[in-house]
């Protein structure tokens, strides 16, 4: 562990790092091989989860995928090891399409082998705060690192929301873990790193990792759990970046419905949703996301011409 490292760790009370470790499962690998059922299969860890409540695991969907004829498929039951070396079965409750998170369930007879869970943080996130993550980068672990938030509203190609950078040392094993506040509470979902060395491995180590944030993670989360599915708010607005001033914003190419009926037009500059600012395309489909529901009432600031209007739209579901 690096000096750096050392520092925030000691600023960590260590009942959250016990909880959050405890809280913490490995999601094994499949590598039972179907013609000699008897044999027992090696003990692989893939990838990294962590017990939600009640039984109910967290963990990333690529981290349990497995190849098929018809392509990538989220299997009805994994595998996964505690801390204290329990392998337990869980089955599939429900995962998003739409995002890299599943969600798995431990039968009710071993639940009481999970001493420890971990809740959602509530509230935004700040650049700069101190997080540490336990997993398992390589297969191997439990492993803690420790680091601080960067950008909170980075974005790749992986996913279709914003994600979370953190500034920690994470593997391609640590995918589907915990990114834990001082408290231990999730403020993300580990989903990727960005390699920084050049050598072609199997394996992906970084000092930078990305997580799905917990405000997203914990609305598809809810909806598996529950059994709905998740509908997520549509404003009907297709935009173009123009150049307003010295200020690049986004316009109106586009307008459907329900911004239509409520008077917004095409060639309209974008400025504001409930009073945040609208910066680009990703950021406004991120807001909505993650804080609208459709029905709800929003109010949509333009500039047209000269003149600043405002305009109340009920946003429909998309």
């Amino acid at each position: 562990m690096s000096t750096g490292q050392s520092v925030l760790a000691e600023s960590i009370p260590f009942e959250a790092l016990e909880r959050a470790k405890r809280a913490t499962v490995g999601i094994l690998e499949d590598t039972q091989d179907p013609r000699t059922p008897a044999k027992l299969g090696k003990i692989t860890v893939r990838g990294t989860g962590f017990h939600l409540k009640d039984g109910y695991i967290v963990t990333a969907r690529h981290a349990v995928e497995k190849n098929s004829p018809s392509g990538q498929i989220v299997p009805k039951t994994i595998h996964v090891l505690t801390t204290d070396l329990n392998e337990l079965v869980a089955q599939l409750v429900g995962e998003s399409a739409f995002l890299d998170i599943v969600v798995y369930r431990i039968p009710e007879a071993h639940r009481a082998i999970l001493t420890s869970f971990a809740g959602f943080a509530t509230g935004d996130i700040r650049a700069g705060s101190e997080v540490f993550t336990v997993g398992y980068p390589m297969g191997w672990g439990p492993t803690m690192a420790f680091g601080r938030l960067g950008n909170i509203n980075t974005f790749l190609q992986t996913v279709e929301t914003r994600l979370i950078q953190a500034d920690l040392s994470a593997c391609s094993g640590n995918s589907g873990g915990a990114l834990f506040n001082l408290t231990g509470e999730v403020v993300g979902i580990m989903h990727a790193v960005i390699q920084t060395e050049k050598e072609e491995t199997r394996v992906h180590c970084s000092q930078m990792a990305f997580a799905i944030p917990a405000m997203l993670a914990e609305r598809i989360v809810n909806a598996a759990i529950d059994g709905k599915p998740l509908a997520f708010s549509k404003l009907g607005i297709h935009m173009t970046p123009v150049k307003d001033g010295t200020k690049w914003r986004m316009a109106v190419k586009d307008v459907s419905e329900p911004s239509k009926s409520a008077g917004i037009q095409k060639h309209d500059v974008l400025l504001a949703i409930e009073d945040t600012e609208i910066l680009d395309a990703a950021q406004l489909k991120t807001y909505l996301i993650e804080r609208t529901s459709p029905g709800q009432r929003v109010s949509v600031k333009v500039r047209r011409v000269d003149a600043d209007l405002t305009f109340t739209v009920t946003l429909a579901a998309g």
